[in-house]
């Protein structure tokens, strides 16, 4: 079970009464990663996960853009979770379900998946700044889950930061990723070579690397 780096609310940032929590990364990332999702899942249909949703916010920002699919936020963190959903209630939008609890170092993700008071046939997948801050273990029931649950054409998205080809793409990723290791040597920053090999195990293939602001990227995977 993954712990966090940073929790939501204990972190000095407002804290709303109905429990809606502020990230200070949503007002800096939340656009450019609408306009990386934007490029593949304009016009799409169906329903979409979304992995570690945090305070709530991208979510909500994500579905006022797409009223054709059905957004899943979901958590671990029962503070997280109050938030998504002040968030989703705040929001009122009509594609936003109640946050699902799903821990990734399950492959089967949460009981819903299964029983069907969850979604089924997944569209997209969404992940955003997790396998970083967590065991490996995370990632690879992340991907057996995506691989288990995206339908044909579905397609799985992770932003954050990556080394590509065992290299860090700036100084500043290099730093962070010493800091990650010394707080916990089972996290750090990932490697898209082994990423990719998560994926292929799953039978999805990677298809787009979209270059983000603050040395980020978005990787985007579908069935190979």
């Amino acid at each position: 079970m993954a712990e966090y780096v940073v929790e939501f609310g204990r972190d000095g940032g407002r804290v709303e009464p109905d429990g809606r929590l502020d990230a200070p990364a949503f007002h800096r990332n939340h656009e450019p990663i609408w306009a990386a999702l934007e490029k593949h899942l304009a016009g799409w249909t169906g329903n979409v996960v979304e992995l570690g949703s945090g305070t709530g916010q991208h979510v909500v920002h994500f579905a006022r853009h797409t009223p054709s699919l059905i957004w899943w936020p979901s958590d671990l963190n029962h503070r997280h979770l109050k938030s998504i959903e002040a968030w989703r209630v705040y929001a009122g939008l009509p594609n936003i379900r109640s946050p699902l609890r799903i821990d990734l170092a399950d492959p089967d993700w949460c009981p819903e998946m299964k029983s069907g008071q969850g979604p089924t046939n997944l569209a997209a997948v969404f992940c955003a700044n997790v396998i970083h801050i967590a065991p490996w273990a995370v990632a690879e029931g992340l991907f057996a889950g995506a691989g288990r649950y995206l339908r044909a054409d579905g397609k799985l998205f992770l932003y954050g930061p990556f080394k590509r080809d065992g290299k860090h793409t700036a100084l500043s990723n290099a730093v962070f990723d010493t800091s990650l290791r010394e707080g916990n040597p089972e996290w750090g920053v990932r490697d898209v070579v082994d990423v990719e090999k998560l994926a292929k195990a799953v039978g999805l293939g990677l298809v787009d690397i979209i270059e983000m602001p603050a040395n980020n990227l978005t990787l985007v995977f579908s069935r190979s």
